[in-house]
């Protein structure tokens, strides 16, 4: 394939032509950067796990411009679907639900009796899926494994050339991956954390669960992201309080290593002269979670070990600290370490 395209809002179309043709063609959404296909199209999905290098059991999170858009594919929509969808949509929230068989191909699915769906909040994004007429998977635009994008630009260093179009407006607001919750049980559960949170989506529906289990590798997972090491760049990290003497015990413990320090601002200070990428300024989570992937990939370029401020597990900082475990691999420096 030649050179990946960069398309603008201007230029829909164009974009959705390709994708009509069976092509693949990144979008954008407040979270991270999707990875679209035809998800009616089972070549054009399959070429994702393809351009990715992406376990083929690892099922994908389909996205639509509408709720109605679910029902066609849906065994049953149960209520708590939606009211969460009148709620949260278009927003940072997964469905899991059980679909009619034969409904979408075992690519989408990973084999399952369920699919994923969501309705992402970037206007660009909603119009390229009308413009397509079909709903549009689209797991993170990356390669498999290491951070997700959060720019037009990540996307391309890592698929140029694999894919035929990037459609680019900027970067995501949120910057870590949407709340997954899987619909097809009896209890509502949360496969997945993002930034709508279990207090968030009690409110709505009642009481919600929360799967902290990790996925080993014969099992299939109903959600992307559930298995440990995943969103993790070459550099080895390790995830540090917010402590100034723990990261200056923890700047010492790699003699000969270059170290990239994923901090912020009031960390940051005391170590003038290193590699730095400054992870929130105002030092809060949602700064932190924006710019969580993105200073994994710009520390990933020039450093051997990353070190990352923890942040409390608690809203948006759930999230945060999910993905940060498991681009670390669950290494954590400690005062006693």
């Amino acid at each position: 394939m030649s050179q990946t395209k960069i398309f603008t809002s201007n230029e829909i179309d164009e974009a959705a032509a390709l994708l009509k043709a069976g092509q693949l063609v990144a979008f954008p959404t407040e979270t991270v950067y999707g990875l679209g296909a035809d998800a009616t199209n089972e070549k054009a999905v399959q070429q994702v796990y393809r351009a990715k290098g992406r376990p083929s059991d690892n099922p994908l999170i389909v996205h639509v411009a509408s709720f109605a858009e679910v029902k066609p594919f849906a065994a049953k929509v149960p209520p708590a679907a939606e009211k969460l969808a009148e709620t949260f949509w278009p927003g940072p929230l997964t469905l899991i639900l059980p679909i009619k068989p034969g409904a979408l191909s075992l690519d989408v699915t990973g084999g399952l009796s369920t699919a994923a769906f969501r309705m992402p909040e970037n206007a660009a994004t909603l119009a390229l899926i009308r413009a397509v007429g079909h709903p549009l998977v689209g797991p993170s635009a990356n390669t498999s494994g290491k951070p997700s994008p959060t720019s037009a630009q990540h996307v391309y260093h890592d698929l140029n050339g694999k894919i035929a179009g990037i459609l680019d407006t900027g970067e995501t607001q949120i910057g870590v991956e949407s709340t997954v919750l899987d619909l097809s049980g009896e209890v509502p559960t949360i496969l997945r954390p993002g930034q709508v949170t279990r207090e968030m989506l009690e409110k709505v529906i009642g009481a919600v669960a929360v799967d902290r289990h990790l996925v080993d590798e014969k099992e299939v997972p109903k959600s992307p992201g559930m298995k440990y090491k995943h969103y993790s760049p070459n550099a080895d990290v390790y995830i540090v309080p917010r402590d100034v003497q723990v990261w200056q015990q923890a700047a010492a413990a790699f003699p000969g290593k270059k170290i990239g320090f994923l901090a912020p601002a009031t960390i940051l200070e005391h170590f003038p002269g290193t590699v730095q990428f400054e992870l929130a300024p105002h030092d809060t989570v949602e700064e932190a979670a924006r710019n969580l992937f993105a200073g994994l990939r710009a520390l990933d370029e020039e450093t051997d070990v990353i070190l990352a401020a923890a942040y409390p597990e608690k809203g948006l900082g759930a999230a945060y600290m999910n993905r940060l475990k498991k681009a670390a691999g669950g290494k954590f420096i400690s005062r006693d370490h």
